[in-house]
């Protein structure tokens, strides 16, 4: 009874190994890298204006500055800028001192408030300019350029990516004396921004000045993909 258990057992043990299917080789494969760059020339523009204000007490600085500011968002007004295009980037309050003798000399206080604004017609940015200083901006701090319609380049130049990436990986398997069949697998690297063109400007308009110049250039979009795709030989 002892033997007869015995060999059930090792039976019962051996049947599951010898039930499991054999695995087929996977079948082999190319990968090549692709690349596609879109360049438009930018069709929209974000320009930081910043008033400063001093005094010797700190609620008067801050008066002080929010009249600044309400005459750059008339001059805004005026130039047909929506409030939403109208975004509050920074707002300080310090005390302005000098230290003489080693010893600390209260010079009153400064309040500084930065504005970025959206401007949707690049051909309006130079002379948008030039009316928000003479209308008491202190300082520009800078011109950045940007597309309105970003995403659809993007995907446009993520498409022509893959486009070069398949390509590639048709010449590969070519030079191997194959051919794809079938694409595995399309992995996204990335869409990236070539460099934006930007412009940092401190400076004081006057009236009769003429208009700033703005050399928006162009902005180009990279994306890179990785493609994996399936072969057989010819």
């Amino acid at each position: 009874m002892r033997l007869a258990t015995s060999v059930a057992l090792v039976a019962l043990a051996a049947a599951p190994a010898a039930a499991q299917p054999s695995r087929e080789p996977a079948p082999p494969t190319v990968s090549a890298s692709g690349k596609a760059t879109v360049k438009r020339a930018p069709d929209r523009a974000f320009v930081s204006f910043a008033t400063e204000t001093r005094a010797p007490r700190p609620d008067q600085a801050q008066k002080d500055n929010a009249a600044a500011m309400q005459k750059v968002r008339q001059a805004l007004g005026a130039e047909r800028i929506p409030d939403d295009a109208i975004q509050t980037t920074s707002y300080n309050l310090r005390e302005d001192v000098d230290w003489v003798n080693g010893k600390r000399v209260p010079r009153g206080y400064v309040v500084s408030n930065m504005i970025e604004v959206r401007v949707d017609a690049i051909d309006q940015v130079g002379g948008l300019i030039d009316k928000v200083v003479q209308a008491g901006a202190s300082s520009v701090g800078g011109v950045r350029f940007d597309l309105k319609d970003r995403s659809g380049l993007e995907r446009e130049a993520l498409r022509l990516a893959v486009v070069d990436a398949r390509a590639r990986a048709d010449a590969a398997a070519a030079g191997a004396g194959a051919k794809v069949v079938r694409v595995q697998s399309v992995d996204e690297q990335g869409a990236v921004d070539g460099p934006r063109p930007m412009m940092r400007m401190e400076m004081a308009v006057a009236a009769d000045a003429p208009q700033t110049p703005m050399a928006p250039g162009e902005i180009e979009i990279v994306a890179t993909v990785r493609l994996t795709a399936i072969i057989e030989t010819r």
